[in-house]
């Protein structure tokens, strides 16, 4: 594999290698990595830990409404922290409402700032851009804020917003740089009047009636957060919620968020927006159920429709390395290894890897640790526990029952499966309908768990605290 990817590589780049060679040039950095994000961060920190001389690049492209944020990547600055720090604040209305079953007298009816709420999240993540660089200053890794680009398979050229270019060159190259929103391009006014998570988390002044298109996990917790500190929110989904997560679980959250009161636009899809005068957004989209052509008009229209990997910019066609020409991801080994020999990628960019920041993290210390502490552990990307943060939130590890049957048959296949209602539920009165939880298990006399999967509160502390027996069941024990 070696000589092959070797081969592949482009003229102008050996010639580049051969010039340096000769001129005696050593590379200026052990480690390179281009991505400011939770995984390339951690590389870096961890690479320097072990007195490697590491750079970090990272740039943030405006989004098509001009939004842009500091050091950190999609989850410090527009993803889970400021997702679950809003859903907090829905969870708190909530709690309000809990809390006259319990004797507290609060007035009614309560209202919600938005921009109170908005500055607080806004600070709190600045405050963490503001800590990376810190961290990053300490660990002596140097940090360009550029946009960066190979030149060559160690050669990368790094450009300022003002234009300034600066050549870095290294033995070793990570790229992280993560994905971002994809836009409806094809649907008018869509690029032009909507907005993504790229922005929702931005927003100074509330979005007001907002709709969200889309039925993935971001669609789903933006819909629930809105609507739970008062907004009017809706759901426009084509198809299927939660696309990849077991079926059964994602119908019952679809459940809840009705019954809590967003609406739901069911196999129905947008082919226009148009602005009004009233300066509200008119959308248009056919009822494929019924057939029909129907309008209504938001105040915000965002769009949850999947993300695509941000490798645009990097011309990583010049040195080789080979993507997925149907996702636009970079393929990678088991090591984190690409088609070119000293270049490797991590996080969200990578094909086939699960677009979570815990295994991005873990997966970047674990490649700094190969790369230069003599250690010849891989990551494990088997049955990483996840959770949706949605009203009710949504947790899980392992296989999905569609996911076991397919692969063991159904004839092999049983799920354990129970209602039940939390205790903090009883005295508020609360409707506990959706509150479920299944084990998916391998028949036989072992009837190794093969997937667990939970709706209730707190299910992110719930199911993690499982995952580790569920790695170990789903392992060989004569290993």
């Amino acid at each position: 594999m070696a000589a092959l990817r070797r081969a592949r590589r482009g003229a102008g780049s050996g010639l580049c290698r051969t010039l340096r060679a000769l001129s005696g040039k050593k590379n200026e950095y052990d480690l390179l990595v281009i991505g400011g994000g939770s995984g390339g961060l951690a590389c870096a920190k961890e690479a320097a830990q072990f007195g490697r001389k590491v750079a970090v690049l990272d740039y943030v492209d405006p989004s098509p409404q001009g939004t842009t944020w500091g050091l950190g990547g999609t989850c410090v600055n527009v993803g889970c922290i400021p997702k679950k720090l809003m859903h907090q604040a829905a969870l708190l209305g909530s709690a309000l409402k809990d809390a006259q079953h319990y004797g507290w007298n609060i007035a009614q009816p309560v209202h919600h700032t938005w921009s109170v709420m908005a500055q607080a999240v806004q600070n709190y993540v600045k405050s963490l851009n503001w800590g990376h660089r810190v961290q990053l200053q300490d660990k002596k890794v140097k940090y360009f804020n550029m946009k960066g680009s190979f030149s060559d398979p160690h050669t990368v050229r790094g450009l300022t917003k003002a234009g300034k270019e600066t050549i870095v060159t290294a033995d070793n190259i990570v790229i992280a740089t993560g994905g971002r929103p994809k836009y409806p391009t094809h649907i008018a006014g869509a690029l032009q009047y909507g907005i993504t998570s790229d922005d929702l988390f931005w927003l100074k002044e509330s979005p007001g009636k907002t709709l969200i298109v889309g039925a993935s996990y971001v669609s789903l917790e933006c819909a629930g957060f809105l609507t739970g500190i008062g907004l009017d929110t809706a759901v426009m989904m084509r198809s299927i919620p939660l696309r990849g997560f077991d079926q059964q679980m994602a119908s019952l959250v679809t459940e809840h968020m009705e019954s809590y009161g967003t609406k739901f636009l069911k196999r129905c899809f947008p082919t226009k927006v148009e602005k009004l005068e009233s300066n509200r957004l008119q959308v248009t989209w056919k009822n494929t159920d019924l057939g029909t052509e129907e309008t209504d008009s938001f105040d915000t229209v965002m769009w949850a429709v999947g993300r695509a990997p941000d490798t645009k910019t990097l011309n990583l066609e010049t040195v080789g390395v080979k993507t997925n020409s149907e996702t636009g991801k970079i393929i990678v080994d088991a090591s984190e290894a690409t088609s070119v020999p000293h270049i490797y990628a991590i996080g969200d960019i990578t094909e086939g890897r699960p677009e979570l920041t815990p295994t991005a993290i873990a997966a970047g210390k674990l490649l700094a640790q190969r790369l230069f502490g003599q250690s010849s552990e891989l990551m494990d990307y088997d049955s990483v526990p996840t959770t949706v943060f949605t009203p009710l939130e949504y947790g899980c590890v392992g296989l999905s029952e569609e996911a076991a049957v397919q692969c063991h048959g159904s004839d092999n296949i049983e799920v354990f499966h129970a209602y039940y209602k939390p205790l903090e539920f009883t005295v508020a009165e609360r409707d506990a309908t959706q509150c479920y939880m299944k084990m998916v298990c391998l028949r036989g006399r072992e009837q190794r768990i093969l997937g667990l999967h939970f709706i209730g509160p707190n299910a992110g502390e719930v199911i993690q605290g499982f995952a580790l027996g569920i790695n170990f069941s789903l392992r060989d024990v004569s290993d």
